[in-house]
């Protein structure tokens, strides 16, 4: 069994976004958990995703010096780089599951890199794809 956890931008997003009210505490803790007992994973679309948002989706937008500190920090992770097979790979995923290709993009770099585990919101939690559990911490 795997140690390694992937964890989805959405995440990330509630981690550092302090305006996220109770998912905010939620996600923080998830982070350092997995951070602190496991391996936790993310992918180069997840850091690019997280640095939109955390400039321009959340309701306190942070400074480019803040981003960057955040993404820098995260590189001490595992980051698997997405290239052209795995956009085929999503691509297959997509129409396997009917998700969305940045879903399968997702999917894809959680198994390829060995993670068992998939954090996210985005997908139905309890479910198998591709291989990798999806759960919803926010579930009870």
């Amino acid at each position: 069994m795997s140690d390694k956890f992937f964890l989805d931008t959405n995440l990330l997003v509630y981690a550092y976004d302090r305006s996220a009210g109770a998912k905010h505490g939620a996600a923080l803790d998830l982070v350092r958990n997995i951070s602190d007992s496991g391996a936790p994973v993310i992918s180069t679309q997840v850091l690019q995703e997280l640095a939109v948002c955390l400039r321009r989706k959340v309701a306190r937008p942070l400074d480019s010096r803040e981003i960057r500190k955040i993404v820098t920090e995260l590189q001490e992770w595992e980051v698997f780089v997405n290239n052209g097979d795995s956009v085929l790979r999503a691509l297959e995923l997509e129409e396997q599951y009917q998700i969305s290709f940045w879903d399968g993009l997702i999917i894809n770099a959680a198994h390829s890199s060995g993670a068992e585990i998939l954090y996210t919101e985005d997908l139905n939690h309890g479910q198998t794809l591709g291989g990798v559990r999806v759960v919803n911490p926010f579930k009870s």
